[in-house]
């Protein structure tokens, strides 16, 4: 019963909290590890002690999979040169650096099992860093470099921390440790493939959705034991399987069953990410208590964890910033990728936030370990004061630096550009598959529906001070409409039981399904005034700058003067219409042709990308 009653108040805190900090905007993780210390203080409620093997291997492989499901294979690779610099090369140095300055401080703790600490403290959360990045709107690329170092760094952390408990317990050689690594990362590597095959087949088969979503429950733990069990990274395996399997989802057949395990994995994140940081705060109490009696001293001890803290925070900034610029001395790196400019590395140094994976891997060290609960006291410290520090500051950091995140806008019109292809894809079907024999009302209904999806996706550029709604959005709210009341008449029916509840149930479920595709059009439709205020296009909008800019041929290999100077890297290309500069988007680092636009008044420029013939006014805010 008591086990029942916890896990009921957890859940209602994190839904309880996860509103609240919606509501306010406050970041959610930080407002329940508060929440969470300050529960711990209250005498009502027991110590809680977190049980390692639950969070690493009953949290940690589906907060893992989980992410990487949904991590791009595509970016991941494109940014893998940072994204092993600081998930390997940075927490080698920071285990090895950490350990070092824990030695110095306590001579009285044997320098493995200070490195251990090191090793612990090393890697950044895999869930803290993306959420709080995500929350703050961070440039694109930031956020994929800090997802991909936050999917592999555990791993490497862990195989750390082995190769300094068994220091601890005897010696080791440094062959040991070399060998530890390759079988870690080779066997998660072959383990998380071989997973993600057998997973990927046995569900292509499979078409009842409940036991293909099932299989996909099961996937980060097929994939983690076995590769435990022969001494491998199971943290690597669970990546690999997630990477491999979120590529391969949208070519699977059943996309019923791909809704359906989309849906029941956002509640299990949902659940198991925000219940993580809340443990956090519920450790407190019990790890103040445990060093209390410590011989080294209350004073030097909590002294000593503040250093501690101090040399992570330090540390990351001091392999940061040379792990960003020193390869691009290299001429064939720099041409490929130019070096970003400084706030860059400033902001993945400062998002650095450590959580519950790393007390779940201090209390894995030895009981008998000397000054024990000094190390888990230090791991708390840095824990609690990452968090704190860089979770709170971090927001004011990116918006201080001038970083912009993701423009909506130039979202919006790629999604409209990518909705047009695929809407000319399938048209292009439909004719190659049409009979004679085919009812012209058929082929009239496919056209018009289709095209009235593709034009829903360019109406989401509209204004959101246009005085009437656009007629997707129309459509969209009296539909809602219309299925509430054919909901009511359904249950009516219900009651006067003249129709068996398997065809109540199975109607009710349709109108469900219509509603909850209904319900995300209108959000999309929605959010674009969400984006303080500033909206796309009118539709079918016009304006004498659009009339008298014509289209004009693009250069020969063209490329973002400004970019090339700044060195940094345009994502999309435009080119004004009265000069004919090219610059780079909104969503480039430099901004480059709204800068242009600012600087000269030239209104008009257009997208150059391979595909692309539309035009934007900047003075009127219309697309054309």
């Amino acid at each position: 019963m008591d086990i029942a009653l916890g896990l009921l108040v957890i859940v209602a805190v994190v839904c309880a909290a996860s509103a609240i900090g919606r509501r306010f905007n406050i970041p959610v993780p930080l407002l329940l590890v508060l929440a969470g210390v300050a529960g711990s203080f209250l005498p009502f409620i027991p110590p809680v002690e977190l049980n390692p093997e639950l969070v690493l291997v009953g949290l940690l492989p589906p907060l893992l999979y989980a992410a990487a499901f949904r991590t791009s294979l595509f970016d991941f690779t494109s940014n893998r040169r940072s994204i092993g610099l600081l998930s390997v090369g940075y927490v080698i140095f920071g285990t090895l650096a950490v350990g070092l300055v824990v030695w110095l401080l306590f001579p009285e703790i044997p320098l493995a099992a200070a490195i251990a600490l090191g090793a612990v403290v090393a890697p950044p959360d895999a869930v803290a860093a993306t959420a709080i990045a995500r929350k703050v709107g961070m440039p694109r690329r930031i956020v994929n470099i800090l997802e991909g170092e936050s999917l592999l760094n555990d791993a490497t952390a862990l195989v750390c921390l082995r190769a300094a408990v068994a220091a601890i317990a005897g010696s080791v050689s440094a062959l040991d440790v070399a060998g530890g690594f390759v079988l870690a990362a080779g066997g998660g590597l072959v383990v998380g493939l071989a997973a993600a095959y057998v997973l990927t087949e046995i569900r292509k088969r499979i078409s009842n959705v409940a036991i293909n979503t099932s299989a996909s429950l099961m996937a980060p733990f097929v994939a983690f034991l076995p590769a435990e069990a022969i001494h491998a990274s199971g943290v690597l395996a669970v990546v690999v399987t997630g990477l491999v399997m979120g590529t391969k989802a949208p070519s699977m057949p059943n996309g019923a069953a791909r809704q359906s395990a989309r849906s029941n994995w956002d509640t299990v994140q949902f659940l198991l990410e925000n219940a993580v940081f809340l443990l956090i705060g519920l450790q407190v109490r019990t790890i103040i208590d445990s060093v209390q009696d410590d011989s080294l001293g209350a004073g030097r001890v909590w002294l000593g964890c503040a250093m501690i803290l101090l040399a992570v925070l330090v540390l990351r900034p001091v392999w940061v910033f040379p792990a960003t610029y020193l390869p691009r001395l290299i001429p064939s790196v720099r041409r490929a990728d130019p070096a970003p400019p400084w706030q860059f590395p400033a902001i993945v140094s400062w998002a650095g936030m450590r959580g519950v994976v790393t007390l779940a891997a201090v209390l894995t060290l030895p009981d008998d370990l000397e000054h024990r609960n000094v190390l888990v006291l230090a791991a708390m410290v840095v824990v609690a004061g990452t968090l704190v520090l860089q979770g709170f500051t971090l927001p004011a950091l990116v918006r201080a630096l001038g970083l912009p995140g993701p423009d909506r806008r130039e979202d919006a019109l790629n999604q409209a550009s990518l909705m047009q292809l695929a809407t000319a894809a399938g048209m292009e079907r439909l004719d190659q598959l049409r009979r004679e024999s085919d009812p012209p009302e058929v082929m009239d209904m496919l056209r018009r529906r289709t095209q009235e999806r593709g034009l829903a996706a360019w109406e989401r550029l509209g204004r959101p001070g246009a005085e009437s709604t656009t007629p997707s959005q129309r459509y969209a709210q009296l539909r809602m409409a219309m299925l509430e009341a054919e909901r009511d008449k359904v249950l009516e029916l219900r009651r006067g039981g003249d129709f068996a509840h398997e065809v109540l149930s199975e109607v009710l479920e349709r109108l469900d399904i219509e509603e909850s595709m209904l319900d995300a059009s209108l959000n999309e439709l929605d959010s674009a005034t969400d984006a303080g205020g500033e909206g796309l296009a009118q539709p079918g909008g016009v304006c004498d700058h659009l009339t008298a800019a014509m289209l004009s041929p693009v250069p020969d290999n063209p490329a973002c003067a400004g970019c090339e100077r700044e060195g940094t890297t345009p994502v999309h290309l435009r080119m004004c219409l009265a000069c004919g500069q090219v610059g780079c988007c909104d969503s480039s680092a430099g901004r480059h042709a709204s800068r242009h636009f600012k600087e000269t008044g030239h209104p008009v420029m257009r997208s150059i990308e391979p595909g692309e013939q539309w035009r934007w006014c900047y003075v009127d805010d219309l697309l054309g």
